[in-house]
């Protein structure tokens, strides 16, 4: 199945998410659920997902290494500081953010269920491939940062 890893950038697939996430609202009015303030949680949600996602990316660039997910073999160096405390993938994160507070503003539970649907992807065919090479790459190193962080949170 590794002809689907690292194939797509994680960026298009949140665009792919977010459309089929709203076909699957329109196609499906039988699993949307009154909402009360979802705009309000959407944003909220949308907008920590932004910053958790640009705090990885502010993490990476202080550090001079790559942002590319598409080769992680070019990672200059595991960074292990600020949101990489908490969390391995935080542009992953923020990202899933961002489609939660799209599955709460369309207030669908067929939408949301997508939501999941990305985070098993993701962690699938590109997380699971990128800890691969950099695992290759850093040996013990990586292995003990995976150890004591989390993969999402």
């Amino acid at each position: 199945m590794q002809v689907f890893e690292l194939k797509v950038p994680p960026v298009a697939l949140v665009v792919i998410f977010a459309v089929v996430m709203w076909a699957v609202s329109t196609a499906i009015p039988a699993a949307s659920v009154p909402l009360p303030g979802a705009s309000i949680i959407a944003f909220v949600s949308a907008f920590i997902g932004g910053g958790i996602a640009v705090a990885g990316v502010f993490a990476f660039r202080r550090h001079d290494t790559t942002v590319n997910p598409m080769k992680p073999e070019t990672t200059a160096t595991i960074v292990t500081a600020g949101i990489y405390r908490t969390t391995r993938n935080p542009m992953y994160l923020g990202l899933a953010f961002v489609l939660l507070g799209w599955a709460i503003y369309l207030a669908n539970l067929a939408a949301l269920l997508l939501v999941a649907a990305f985070v098993a992807y993701m962690t699938r065919f590109q997380i699971k491939p990128e800890e691969r090479a950099l695992l290759e790459k850093f040996g013990s190193d990586f292995a003990d940062y995976m150890a004591a962080v989390r993969r999402w949170i």
